[in-house]
């Protein structure tokens, strides 16, 4: 298991226990234990005693913020209305949920969630082949067939060197960006566009809300001597009050895109598309095969670029 799976899993724990510790005498408060808790603080153990610190000094600098701007962290109706703090497994984030860490009151019908990531910042990891519409997996909107014929004749000569020989190499493949990259990524910014100028108003919001999740949530960086909190409060169920406590800051609601303003190559490259919506969003689409050797699918790794300057972002510096 990858280092940054490891470590991602740890701080995940580190929140969810440091919630706990620093709400069990205010208000009720549970943990669930179930498979992703057990896995989160197995990898948590495997640390030493320095960087468990390391972990839970980060996770509770991001939680004294989210203290002040949630109330309902802190306040309960009665001892019945009890905070329960839960992992998720990872197959929920495949339909389009990225919370790691749920915070809930079943009482007051009310939950936050939180993304957690270790100096990470990709937001998904999306595959393209012929069999896969994209459209459809996305947007809910299903591609034409013109699409796909355009993709056909390259996928088919992959899986017809994958089928000769198992053990074919990509760098086999001479002009590899000329004859596989950048005719599948023409292909991907054709259909696209076309999506968005036949289904006006629709595309651009689905395609930010496959990318960062159709829930509101807050995402929770920890970097090197600092923890970065960004709110995605998309559809305002965030930051609200508890009866008469009102949050001690006031985060705006993020407005979604509602048309696409361009497609282009990032300067200088072969491999990444840059998206440009309106209200300032953007991300980048980079294209790369997966392993080493030839098979018919590629795989986007793709990153949001720039964001809403109602992104409400807080960086708050750690003495670890």
């Amino acid at each position: 298991m990858a280092s940054q799976t490891i470590n991602g899993k740890a701080f995940e724990y580190a929140l969810l226990f440091e919630f706990y510790e620093r709400l069990k005498n205010i208000t009720s408060v549970s943990i669930t234990v179930n498979e992703p808790y057990a896995t989160a603080k197995g990898f948590f153990d495997s640390f030493s005693e320095i960087e468990q610190d390391t972990f839970r000094i980060t996770a509770s600098a991001a939680i004294n913020f989210l203290i002040d701007i949630e109330p309902r962290l802190s306040n309960g109706i009665n001892k019945d209305d009890i905070l329960a703090l839960e992992l998720v497994s990872d197959q929920v984030g495949q339909t389009g949920d990225v919370r790691d860490v749920l915070i809930i009151r079943s009482l007051q019908k009310w939950e936050i969630g939180i993304s957690a990531k270790n100096n990470h910042r990709a937001v998904k990891h999306s595959r393209l082949s012929q069999k896969i519409d994209f459209g459809e997996k996305w947007l809910d909107i299903p591609c034409a067939k013109s699409y796909f014929k355009e993709i056909k004749p390259i996928f088919d000569m992959l899986t017809e060197m994958r089928v000769k020989d198992k053990s074919t190499k990509w760098t086999s493949i001479e002009n590899m960006h000329q004859v596989v990259y950048i005719p599948i990524l023409d292909a991907f910014r054709k259909e696209l566009l076309r999506l968005d100028k036949e289904n006006p108003n629709i595309v651009a919001e689905n395609l930010v809300q496959y990318l960062i999740g159709n829930k509101d949530f807050y995402k929770v960086i920890k970097g090197k001597k600092k923890v970065e909190i960004q709110v995605y409060n998309l559809h305002g169920t965030l930051n609200l009050p508890f009866e008469k406590i009102k949050p001690k800051a006031k985060i705006p609601k993020l407005k979604l895109p509602t048309r696409l303003i361009e497609i282009v190559y990032q300067e200088n490259s072969t491999t990444t598309l840059l998206v440009s919506l309106n209200e300032g969003w953007q991300i980048s689409f980079r294209i790369h095969n997966a392993s080493s050797r030839v098979e018919p699918s590629l795989k986007f790794d793709i990153n949001l670029v720039s964001a809403p300057h109602t992104l409400f972002t807080n960086h708050i510096f750690v003495n670890e």
